[in-house]
């Protein structure tokens, strides 16, 4: 009798597990969530590549750029691209590592779109009707046929869902964790580009007209100092820009390789695991 209530047990699992997975599957629930979240993902990770390839060209013109300055006609020269050379190679690194990105997302997309087939949906409600009549009908009993169907029917499962499970759970880790500091990396950079773009493009007064009036000269001194303050005092500005735009790039590939290789892996194996404990709990009914 015990063995008995055992054995309902595990068809009264097996059933559950087959139905709700079959009304998910038909309805289409995980697919449609896990679309539009790799959709805002995908577009997330392109914005951010146009970012660090617009701060790289900014970078690559502002090498050889220098900004002149003549206050009281000494010529004062400063290296805008010299300041730059320390985030340089960096910021190459990090858009070869934003291409890796956005292409294992789009990857995910087009593995979505399989998963989605309705053909799997197809092969998995199959599956779970063999197991249903295999874990059932009493002709079945002492065979090795629900044992052969358990396996189908979690291959198809793990067809099906693998994709949408590693999506959505990615996605959950990523806005409740990971979101906000991403959004304010994304803007440090973009402010960053800005600032290095201005001042390549800076153009300062260069001399004095020699038929100036001596009061001409003399304001045209003035104004050149201040001018030199202000240059001097944007390069400051940029020189700390600089510093922290190589911690938020950091801190994006450290985002982006975690939402795209790292967190997806970890939630296939999760997946994977959550099945075999799964075919292992119900086989010991």
């Amino acid at each position: 009798a015990i063995l008995t209530r055992m054995k309902d047990k595990r068809r009264l699992i097996w059933a559950i597990v087959a139905v709700v997975a079959s009304a998910i599957a038909f309805s289409g629930i995980a697919d449609s969530a896990s679309d539009e979240y790799a959709s805002q993902a995908f577009k997330r990770a392109l914005v951010t590549f146009a970012v660090a390839r617009t701060l790289n060209g900014v970078i690559s013109v502002a090498q050889g750029t220098e900004v002149a300055i003549e206050p009281g006609g000494v010529g004062v020269n400063f290296g805008v691209g010299q300041i730059l050379d320390p985030i340089n190679d960096l910021v190459e690194q990090f858009s070869s590592v934003m291409l890796v990105a956005a292409s294992s997302l789009g990857l995910q997309n087009v593995l979505l779109n399989i998963t989605g087939w309705w053909g799997l949906t197809a092969f998995l409600a199959a599956a779970a009707v063999f197991m249903l009549v295999a874990q059932w009908l009493p002709r079945f009993a002492g065979s090795r046929a629900p044992e052969i169907a358990i396996r189908v029917f979690l291959v198809a499962l793990f067809l099906r869902f693998a994709v949408p499970v590693l999506i959505i759970g990615t996605t959950i880790v990523f806005d409740t964790f990971l979101a906000a500091e991403q959004e304010v990396a994304t803007a440090a950079l973009e402010a960053t580009s800005g600032e290095i773009e201005e001042l390549s493009h800076d153009e300062q007064p260069t001399s004095a007209d020699v038929d100036q009036s001596l009061l001409d000269r003399l304001g045209g001194m003035i104004d050149e100092s201040v001018d030199s303050m202000n240059v001097s005092g944007r390069i400051d500005k940029l020189k700390d820009a600089a510093s922290n735009a190589s911690e938020h790039i950091v801190n994006l590939i450290v985002i982006f390789v975690l939402q795209t290789i790292i967190l997806p892996l970890v939630f296939l194996w999760l997946f994977v695991e959550g099945l075999k404990g799964l075919a292992s709990r119900t086989t010991r009914l």
